[in-house]
């Protein structure tokens, strides 16, 4: 992640609870708020970083907080800078399915993610992809998939031993999205 003056990030316990300290560390002025029960303040924000958790386990939570999820999806029309990994990534979309039904989410993206039992199937692994110029490495763990056809990738994803993935790495305006937890950028 690039230096900003100002970041915000999504935390809480359980549904954005992945992040690496070392990209918190990167910054000097953070901000954290909690999707579950805050509407962040996001005027003169540089940055806002939706790192990974499980989303799909307090669903009627972020659905309740309707104002949380206007707000960025107004700042990412705006073209604020959202950087959103894995469970972030699946906050900005359109949806979240369960066995007990559909969730709305951000709608930033038009992706519905499927958390239902029959449609669980392990991710794991290290990745890295290069975009403008610079290298991203990291790593992929979720079992929720994308509902239909997955999105086409801005970039090509590379497992440890150089090989080809489906992982989609994936851009709207200034807003960049994946499964990967990201960990380390080179160049």
């Amino acid at each position: 992640m690039e230096e900003a003056t100002r970041i915000i990030i999504a935390r809480n316990a359980e549904s954005f609870s992945f992040i690496y300290q070392e990209n918190i560390d990167r910054f000097e002025n953070v901000m954290f708020f909690d999707p579950e029960k805050d509407v962040p303040c996001l005027d003169d924000v540089d940055l806002l970083y939706l790192p990974g958790g499980y989303p799909e386990k307090h669903l009627e939570a972020l659905v309740a907080n309707e104002a949380c999820r206007k707000a960025i999806k107004e700042y990412a029309e705006k073209g604020g800078r959202i950087i959103a990994e894995c469970g972030g990534m699946m906050y900005l979309c359109k949806s979240i399915v369960t066995d007990d039904g559909s969730y709305p989410m951000c709608g930033v993206f038009p992706y519905q993610i499927t958390a239902r039992q029959a449609d669980r199937k392990l991710s794991l692994g290290y990745r890295r992809f290069v975009l403008d110029g610079k290298e991203y490495r990291g790593h992929e763990f979720h079992y929720t998939q994308f509902l239909g056809k997955t999105p086409t990738s801005i970039v090509q994803v590379y497992n440890a031993k150089g090989e080809l993935v489906t992982t989609p790495v994936f851009k709207y305006k200034n807003v960049l999205a994946s499964y990967t937890h990201l960990y380390e950028i080179i160049g």
